[in-house]
């Protein structure tokens, strides 16, 4: 009988010991560097507004009635999927925007407060509507030959809106491309003008060209007639005469048809 109480006692003990040291395991992280731990209650009194606390370092915590978050506050990027959006005049443009962001120091409790979610469920739900929201609102504003001719422009200004709004949010934007892409129409539009230029520029070089060559011919015509005109005016009967007496061979010169000195009978 004693035997038997001896091995229970020492089978709880050994039991009470595992469950312990598991506890003791569990109860105990370590916060990455680049991230926030954030400490949440789960029961008791404190469950509510107050029950999230930024911790740092290792961390001991009740498994049973806490939790350890931890938050990334490096700099994180994401493509979100494209969305259409109408401008002010009704024309739909397409835009394939991607962020860059990051938590800004010490805003993880009260971020998670707020959504009670992760980073990466934040980033999808959150503040995916946030940049659909900064888009819609600059295009209500802008026509669609504003949003063409001012791009750069147009596209500052939605950068500063959604900076703005995810600064309250405990975030900061650190970069954004919008991936804009033009109506169909407008893209067919840009593609015949920049056709037409393309041929009117090609037109105008041939003409210059042409031009060109003609100028050449004008200036060789001048040239050579120049050239007779000073040689006419060199040619004077006494040099005529010199250049003759120089080339002649001492023969009598026949002019018109050679006599003949037999007649043909036949």
């Amino acid at each position: 009988m004693n035997n038997a109480r001896q091995v229970l006692t020492w089978s709880l003990t050994f039991i009470l010991i595992l469950v312990f040291s598991i506890t003791a395991m569990k109860s105990c992280t370590r916060i990455d560097a680049g991230h926030e731990g954030i400490l949440v209650k789960l029961y008791g009194s404190d469950k509510g507004v107050q029950d999230v606390s930024l911790v740092t370092g290792r961390v001991w915590y009740n498994p049973f009635t806490e939790e350890v978050f931890q938050f990334p506050t490096f700099v994180q990027t994401v493509d979100y999927s494209a969305f259409t959006v109408n401008a002010k005049d009704g024309s739909v443009f397409t835009v394939d925007p991607t962020i860059s962001f990051r938590v800004i120091g010490g805003e993880s409790p009260r971020i998670f407060a707020k959504y009670r979610k992760d980073i990466d469920q934040i980033t999808t739900t959150t503040l995916y509507n946030y940049t659909r929201d900064a888009f819609r609102i600059q295009f209500n504003q802008y026509s669609t030959d504003s949003i063409i001719s001012n791009r750069q422009s147009f596209e500052d200004k939605v950068q500063i809106a959604l900076d703005k709004a995810l600064r309250k949010e405990g975030f900061e934007l650190e970069q954004m491309t919008s991936g804009l892409q033009y109506p169909e129409v407008i893209v067919q539009a840009v593609n015949l003008k920049n056709k037409a230029v393309q041929q009117a520029m090609q037109v105008e070089n041939e003409l210059k060209v042409a031009e060109a060559q003609a100028r050449k011919k004008i200036v060789e015509a001048e040239a050579e007639a120049k050239a007779n005109e000073l040689r006419q005016r060199t040619l004077t009967p006494l040099l005529i005469q010199q250049q003759f007496i120089e080339k002649w061979d001492g023969r009598t010169p026949l002019y018109g048809n050679s006599p003949t000195f037999f007649k043909n009978v036949q």
